[in-house]
């Protein structure tokens, strides 16, 4: 399966679990069923997933957590809040290129509309 195909299970997926719970929850229960629900779907997950920086040399063992990473190849990065911000799409953005991973999708369950709180990242991705 491709980082495309699982981004649109992923997306249909937050976007029922968004219609379903509504906004504003914390981002752990959104976390939670979101895991379950493409568990479900048929794809892996791996929660609070650690990732390693690779740094002049040196590993650290955990240089952050990831929120969801699906079948070892898309990054999930789950927010509920208000409104996106610059510094969450340069997260998800740092997240997918030191991880070496292709896409990953911040997610904002704090949109009024899912489709609204969708911000895809790509990392040399081919179409």
């Amino acid at each position: 399966m491709t980082e495309n195909e699982i981004s649109k299970i992923v997306v249909d997926a937050a976007v029922k679990l968004h219609q379903e719970l509504g906004p504003g929850l914390l981002e752990s229960v959104y976390e939670t069923a979101l895991a379950y629900l493409l568990l479900k779907r048929g794809l892996s997950c791996v929660r609070q997933h650690p990732i390693p920086i690779h740094y002049d040399g040196l590993e650290f063992d955990e240089g952050f957590r990831a929120d969801i990473v699906v079948n070892n190849l898309v990054i999930l990065e789950l927010k509920s809040v208000e409104n996106i911000s610059p510094v969450h799409r340069k997260q998800i953005q740092t997240y997918i290129r030191l991880a070496d991973k292709k896409l990953g999708l911040l997610l904002n369950f704090g949109a009024p509309l899912m489709r609204d709180g969708i911000v895809r990242a790509v990392n040399n991705l081919p179409e």
